[in-house]
């Protein structure tokens, strides 16, 4: 592309990265480690980590920024995919980057492309790096986006590899079974270098990666654990004990991302642990959008990205847990590519009603088609489907009482478009 033909603002790239590839997921690193190289194989920061997994990704990664920021380490972050705005995906100290940075950064990409075609999440990826590696950071904390082996980030070796609890998902494109799922997520695992899971008992497969590769594994609830309490969280690893506060983002599965982020951190650099208040600080301010996040009340309305069977059971769990006994009404929007029988399974015990909300796009169904999808797993509770996300939870909130609760999940996109629907008529507080 002539570079005086380049997009002037961040939208019209946007809407031209979508469009430009043949295939919106085109895993493989081959042509992405050919523009990296072209760049000058920028890396992100001295130090890094590297999470893979398929549920608590994006917690994790929020608490190991904040437990960095609370350590006077200037931190990076690159998650995908965001939820209200782009520039969510790339943070410095905790701050997503402007505008203009991306404008520069997809410039240079575009530039060091040539002929090789790169999808969004690709030349998103290479755009992340650029701009970390221009910003004089101590770390960098990149969570992969599909997978791990094959994933654009994967480019990188990272000095701590964390992978948070796995589940089938996308097993279109990582394997029918979780000994196939696990095999390539430990793909961000390296030779030596330490290895912090986030289960006790991960697919046999990331066990035989790292111990092929010397790589030292810590496993939750094994060599390190948290155990809530009524006063806190006891962490223990080794000799190490540590008496933290209970996890600033809602709900009890919570503790197990707290702990995994701060074992990482550990890991990197131990004698944090001698810094207690900073510790304490830190995980007190971790802040992320989107996770059962409550945004009204009366009635109260949570909204969650959850997408798959292992994040229903979290949210069934911090639903129980936040509002035992009371009626409270799902609105659920998922992609056809999904299955929303086994998420309705999960959440069905703690739900009086559905309402059904159709998305849009290459990866959308209908209402009507997701409510036949869920039907059989949810009697005796009324299912029904509306055009979208907004009117489902429209009628939601009609039907509901003051002290009723509705949840959303679904996707990243339900969750933002039921936020954005939200504020706009006044009703988010």
């Amino acid at each position: 592309m002539n570079t005086t033909a380049l997009p002037r603002t961040l939208d019209t790239w946007l809407r031209l990265l979508e469009s430009r590839h043949p295939r919106a997921i085109d895993l493989g690193l081959e042509r992405c480690r050919q523009v990296w190289e072209r760049l000058g194989a920028p890396a992100p920061a001295p130090s890094s980590f590297v999470v893979a997994g398929t549920n608590g990704k994006g917690s994790t990664v929020a608490t190991i920024c904040a437990l960095l920021g609370a350590l006077g380490r200037r931190h990076g972050s690159y998650t995908t995919p965001h939820l209200h705005r782009y520039n969510e995906r790339i943070q410095l100290d905790g701050t997503p980057v402007c505008d203009d940075v991306l404008l520069e950064a997809f410039a240079a990409v575009e530039a060091a492309r040539g002929a090789t075609s790169l999808t969004y999440f690709e030349f998103g990826t290479l755009a992340a790096l650029w701009i970390m590696s221009r910003a004089d950071l101590d770390f960098a904390v990149m969570e992969i986006g599909l997978g791990g082996r094959l994933d654009a980030v994967n480019l990188l070796d990272g000095d701590c590899a964390v992978i948070t609890p796995i589940g089938l998902d996308h097993q279109e494109y990582l394997g029918p079974d979780l000994l196939s799922i696990g095999r390539e997520k430990a793909g961000i695992i390296r030779r030596g270098r330490p290895v912090i899971c986030g289960e006790p008992d991960p697919p046999a497969s990331v066990l035989k990666i790292a111990a092929d590769l010397d790589a030292p594994v810590k496993r939750l609830g094994r060599e390190f654990e948290a155990v809530a309490g009524t006063d806190g969280v006891d962490f223990a690893s080794g000799d190490l004990h540590l008496k933290l506060p209970r996890p600033a983002l809602r709900g009890t599965h919570q503790v197990g991302n707290m702990a995994t982020g701060l074992a990482a951190v550990l890991e990197l650099l131990p004698g944090a642990a001698r810094d207690l208040p900073a510790l304490q600080r830190g995980l007190q301010s971790v802040s992320l959008a989107g996770r059962f996040e409550q945004l009204s009340s009366r009635p109260a309305v949570w909204v969650d990205v959850g997408h798959n069977v292992l994040g229903a059971r979290a949210v069934a769990s911090a639903l129980a847990e936040a509002r035992p006994g009371k009626r409270v009404r799902c609105v659920l929007g998922m992609f056809r590519d999904k299955a929303p029988a086994g998420v309705a399974r999960e959440l069905a015990p703690h739900i009086c009603a559905w309402y059904c909300g159709g998305l849009s796009g290459s990866r959308g169904q209908t209402g009507e088609t997701l409510a036949a999808r869920i039907e059989a797993v949810v009697p005796p509770a009324p299912v029904r489907a509306f055009t979208d996300v907004a009117a489902a939870l429209d009628a939601a909130l009609a039907d509901s009482d003051p002290d009723d609760g509705v949840l959303v999940v679904g996707s990243f996109f339900t969750a933002a478009e039921a936020a954005r629907h939200l504020g706009a008529t006044g009703a988010a507080r």
